[in-house]
């Protein structure tokens, strides 16, 4: 939202955010032309979202809003209060959270439960953000939805040094940032990494935000070449990170649009990503894959490291996904069409798709 929202704003339309009033010291009233509410939650691994939102919920039926979104599924059945109140309710669904391997079984079944239903809690208002995800949601829970995607900038080094509080050089690193989850692969990558005959560092830029046994482990690598940097809040070493890597790893496997893996295209990377098909609508032929196996990765991490000529080549060539598929602008047209529709009473997951289809934009549709 920190880059939609304030474009909505800036064309005029009315835009309230609500935030987790425990995760700012600061509490701005505005942002960017946005209103933005700080309501309080239960802050635990289960709790933090939903409680939040239930609150967010009752809040914004008093605001009187033309379209109400939420983002994840996890706020699926909260969305049922302003339906029942005969509100225009719209959720971007996210990624197939009833596969990570993060939650137990009561939470993956919480999950399934809500993408089963969310069709009918939000029938004229279900985002997907790849085909992928939308022909799960059609073929499994026979649920239509607009396939929007996210989107990103192109971003370039302004402060080279700021890596070096971490310990790392310009291209002597390979990245890797991402939640430190099991279905994001971290354990496969350092693992066939320690395989990997260079000098170059692995920098691993993230965390799991509750205690992790997954976590652990990981760091009880005896490689001296692995770096954990832990979460990086600060978004221009984020930027520094991803603008001086020589490589930058991608393992996500949980499908959608993944932030990290259109970062490091924005930010110029070679990537080397795994083959899933939400990853490779994302990426196209602007990045290399790798199978979910220890020797097809450290093929691809040998190829590059001994052939400085290809990554070169794929780092100039990323940036033109962003531009082309992904820029902010485009996207937010998308949204605002989207919301208009609904607004309007339409079956936005619909029209929209057929409008997607015609090309009705110049941005390159889902």
């Amino acid at each position: 939202m920190r880059e939609l929202a304030p474009r909505l704003a800036e064309r005029g339309h009315d835009v309230t955010v609500y935030c987790r009033r425990g995760q700012f010291r600061e509490r701005p009233r505005y942002y960017m032309g946005v209103r933005l509410f700080y309501l309080p939650n239960i802050e635990t691994k289960v709790l933090a979202t939903p409680t939040h939102t239930l609150l967010s919920m009752v809040h914004v039926l008093f605001q009187r809003p033309d379209v109400i979104v939420a983002w994840n599924l996890t706020n699926a059945l909260p969305c049922i209060i302003p339906r029942l109140f005969g509100e225009s309710v719209a959720i971007m669904v996210d990624g197939l959270d009833w596969k990570r391997t993060k939650w137990g079984s009561v939470g993956r079944s919480y999950f399934y439960f809500s993408a089963r239903w969310v069709g009918k809690i939000c029938p004229k208002g279900v985002i997907t953000d790849t085909t992928d995800m939308r022909r799960v949601y059609l073929e499994e829970f026979a649920t239509t939805s607009a396939c929007i995607p996210c989107g990103a900038n192109v971003e370039t080094s302004t402060d080279p040094c700021a890596i070096r509080g971490y310990g790392l050089h310009p291209f002597q690193y390979y990245l890797v940032a991402s939640r430190l989850v099991p279905e994001n692969n971290a354990d496969l990558i350092l693992r066939t990494f320690g395989r990997l005959n260079s000098d170059r560092l692995l920098a691993i830029a993230g965390d799991a935000n509750y205690r992790s046994e997954f976590v652990e482990r990981l760091k009880q690598t005896k490689d001296p070449r692995v770096r954990f940097l832990g979460h990086v809040s600060n978004p221009d070493h984020m930027r520094e990170l991803h603008c001086q890597a020589y490589a930058y790893v991608h393992g996500h496997s949980a499908g959608g649009t993944n932030p990290s893996l259109l970062k490091a295209l924005g930010c110029g990377n070679c990537v080397l990503a795994l083959n899933t098909p939400s990853n490779a609508e994302v990426l196209g032929d602007y990045g290399i894959y790798f199978e979910r196996e220890a020797d097809d990765l450290l093929l691809k991490l040998q190829h590059i490291e001994a052939h400085a000529d290809v990554v070169e080549a794929y780092s100039r060539r990323a940036p033109e996904r962003i531009r082309k598929k992904y820029d902010w602008e485009g996207i937010a047209d998308l949204y605002e069409e989207f919301f208009l529709r609904l607004a309007a009473g339409e079956n936005a997951t619909l029209t929209h798709s057929s409008v997607a289809a015609a090309g009705a934009s110049s941005t390159e549709r889902c």
